[in-house]
């Protein structure tokens, strides 16, 4: 996993390396460029509970690009379908698609508002 100098990392790590995600901050919000979970390490809850942590950090949307068979997966973890992605993620998916079917997918932070309806409607 390659990361650049501004990206934002986050890791799992137990000694070795468990698991570990790429933020790359746009205009908009942030590109999850990486999510890694050691294959010893996978169906355990990891890459949702760093995804989450990372997600909710952010206090910004943030975009990424997966194969239509992890949609269920983000779709749990707050992501939703995007039309209308950044052009900075655009450029990228439509590039990505000449060899392999993807999807653009983003997870919008709640506004205090959003919050606080969410939080009378339980």
């Amino acid at each position: 996993m390659r990361a650049q100098a501004d990206d934002v990392v986050w890791v799992a790590q137990q000694g070795e390396l468990l698991a570990a995600l790429c933020l790359r901050q746009l205009d908009e919000g942030y590109w999850l460029t990486r999510l890694f979970v050691a294959p010893a390490q996978r169906r355990q809850g990891l890459a949702a509970r760093l995804l989450n942590a990372a997600c909710e950090s952010s206090q910004a949307p943030v975009w990424l690009l997966c194969h239509p068979d992890l949609c269920d997966f983000y779709a749990t973890h707050g992501f939703a379908p995007c039309s209308a992605p950044p052009s900075f993620v655009a450029e990228r998916l439509a590039r990505y698609q000449r060899n392999k079917p993807l999807l653009a997918m983003v997870r919008h932070h709640p506004t205090a508002a959003d919050q606080w309806l969410s939080d009378t409607h339980r």
